[in-house]
């Protein structure tokens, strides 16, 4: 590690004990403010399609959760004479 990079963790600690409370907090909102203004929103067309994809994968996970549980079920019945 550089001597810059040891030197600036340490100072950005002690400089983080310094501030007060308010000061703390509104650094960390405006840290959020920044990083949320990074955030790409999809387009219209890219939701309909990443939409279209977890409906189908979620009724392919209940299909295969439904097929399961019906032959489970079904084995159950069948070995315990239900």
């Amino acid at each position: 590690m550089s001597e810059r990079a040891r030197t600036s963790g340490k100072a950005s600690s002690k400089d983080g004990a310094r501030r007060g409370l308010f000061a703390r907090i509104a650094l960390f909102f405006r840290q959020v403010i920044a990083e949320l203004k990074k955030v790409v929103r999809p387009t219209r067309a890219e939701l309909l399609r990443y939409t279209a994809v977890v409906l189908v994968f979620v009724a392919i996970v209940m299909a295969f959760v439904t097929l399961v549980d019906l032959g489970v079920g079904t084995l159950v019945g069948w070995v315990f004479g239900g």
